[in-house]
């Protein structure tokens, strides 16, 4: 994920039915489920709920929901704290959380179920697809396969355009993906990882245009149905009334801990819309563990969503990722020695056994999914806060336990590395106050910097004199409104009005000659803000 990858803490270690040959009806059958819950747990699990609340409280974290599977069985399914801070409804297995980039799998096991049945090939050009469709180099649009979208390969720079969509926009997924064309490549094709949102778009376009089905129908009928998936919703507009879901909470400001209301994000589903529970996802990660067997028919035959052909070109690496050093030493053992990107899965190891997993942001809840294929072990976190280092204990814990490791304090680990994250967020800003010439003063008069200004892939954004002050709004993104504070010279800071984004960003004015602004640029004040709000790609101009 996004989202929110910034604050996921890389270490620690930001779908769907019959496979069946061409022609096959498209809505499978129900089948019965492959597995019973189990309540073995091992010895050093004893403790899991215990731990697990720990973990909350360190990292202040309302409600984390957990499921844990083994050799096909649920073997652990719990929550522990409250929905929604202030209020009694507790965090149970049943509890809905945005799983946010969690649903990418989804996506790619979607396109993985259409090439079984011969509908498309992962070696398929998207134009073969959508014709329309172009990125802003030539080659890059001729030679963009369909297996290019899934693994963040593209030469588009990391979070690229996902102004276009977060926070929620009133683009259509359709124009989204037309603006594509206008966001710029800061690398060559295929030259090294960068992670993407948009591109998770097209590969949903591209699944509508093959299905016949809308993506948010492929994803019911072709997946939740079979699975058995009734606790998961494609959207948050599609939470029903009654449903159990959790409430999303973000430290305002980075410091004061309160709820969030709820982002819509219809115009790139694909990427990150799904809300699901701990119950539901141990479904998924079964039938993952089980190569896209997930029960029997009636004639007693495996029923799958797809291939094992397909799962493993999945889980194989395809983007290399570079391995930088542990934030600090105390996460030293969680520090891998291969690292990539598959199709929607991050592959890497862990203490001798490869892992294949996603981590998710979403505004106000974070999460991962990681499965060991050789232990037929998965682990699924779910979270109302935006604590990377809560999820990553809560995973890792649970890993040593089925590995027979030695028993690590991952708390005060991950504890160690936020307070060095966040401590490194304070030296950036007093560097910036040391660099700041106070006595400065705007060369142009307030009103001299107001107008309306255009991004070739974002769209219009203005500044206006009100009250004394100049405001600053993003004209498809109702949340972008905030003051701009002058800084020094031509620079001024924009405070957003809606304090939980914690997207502040420095907003430089550019002047020709005779004194009128050539150009505006954009960077977050903060490097905790998380990388889809990536203003610094954006080269606004006044509007003529």
């Amino acid at each position: 994920m996004p989202l929110r990858s910034r604050l996921l803490l890389s270490f620690g270690v930001c779908t769907f039915a019959f496979a069946l040959a061409a022609g096959a009806q498209d809505v499978a059958p129900v089948a019965t489920p492959v597995a019973a819950t189990s309540d073995a747990r091992p010895a050093q699990l004893a403790d899991y709920d215990a731990y697990v609340d720990a973990v909350r409280k360190q990292f202040d974290v309302p409600g984390i929901a957990v499921a844990i599977v083994k050799d096909g069985k649920v073997v652990l399914e719990m929550g522990s704290g409250v929905r929604r801070m202030g209020e009694a409804a507790k965090v149970d297995a049943h509890t809905q959380f945005a799983i946010a980039s969690n649903t990418k799998a989804f996506t790619a096991a979607s396109l993985a179920m259409l090439a079984d049945e011969k509908k498309l090939d992962m070696n398929d050009r998207v134009i073969d697809h959508l014709p329309w469709f172009q990125m802003s180099d030539p080659y890059v649009t001729r030679e963009m396969r369909v297996r290019d979208l899934l693994a963040h390969r593209s030469g588009l720079s990391l979070g690229a355009g996902d102004l276009l969509y977060w926070p929620a926009t009133t683009y259509s997924t359709e124009e989204v993906v037309q603006r594509l064309r206008n966001v710029p490549l800061t690398n060559s094709f295929r030259a090294e990882y960068a992670y993407d949102n948009i591109l998770f778009a097209v590969a949903g376009l591209v699944i509508e245009k093959v299905s016949g089905k809308s993506y948010e129908d492929f994803l019911h009928d072709r997946i939740f149905v079979p699975l058995g998936m009734t606790e998961t919703r494609t959207n948050v507009t599609s939470v029903k009334s009654g449903d159990d879901v959790a409430f999303g909470h973000a430290k305002y400001n980075f410091k004061e801990l309160k709820p969030v209301e709820p982002m819509a994000w219809a115009n790139n589903t694909a990427a990150g819309g799904i809300y699901s529970s701990v119950h539901d996802m141990s479904k998924w990660m079964r039938m993952q563990l089980d190569s896209g067997v997930y029960g029997k028919g009636a004639d007693d035959k495996d029923q799958r969503l797809f291939s094992v052909e397909r799962q493993k070109e999945m889980w194989s690496l395809i983007t290399p990722i570079r391995i930088p050093e542990p934030s600090v030493p105390e996460l030293a053992a969680a520090k891998p020695n291969f690292s990539g990107y598959g199709e929607g899965w991050f592959v890497s190891d862990y203490r001798g056994h490869k892992l294949v997993w996603h981590t998710g942001g979403w505004p106000g809840m974070v999460s991962r999914v990681t499965l060991v294929p050789d232990l037929k072990l998965g682990i699924v976190v779910l979270t109302n806060q935006e604590s990377g280092a809560a999820f990553q204990a809560v995973t890792m814990r649970g890993l040593d336990a089925f590995m027979d490791a030695p028993k690590t304090d991952w708390i005060a680990a991950y504890a160690a590395a936020v307070k060095k994250a966040e401590a490194k967020a304070d030296d950036s800003m007093q560097k910036h106050e040391g660099a700041r010439a106070k006595g400065s003063k705007p060369s142009l008069p307030l009103d001299g910097y107001a107008g309306t200004y255009k991004d070739p892939w974002y769209g219009d954004v203005t500044v206006k004199k009100e009250g004394g002050k100049l405001v600053m709004r993003f004209s498809k993104t109702a949340q972008l409104t905030g003051t701009m504070e002058p800084w020094q010279h031509d620079t001024f800071i924009v405070r957003w009005n809606d304090r939980s984004l914690n997207g502040d960003a420095f907003v430089n004015f550019a002047l020709d000659p005779d004194g009128k602004i050539r150009e505006v640029r954009m960077e977050p004040v903060s490097p905790l803000t998380d990388f889809s709000f990536d203003f610094q790609d954006l080269r606004l101009v006044p509007k003529t």
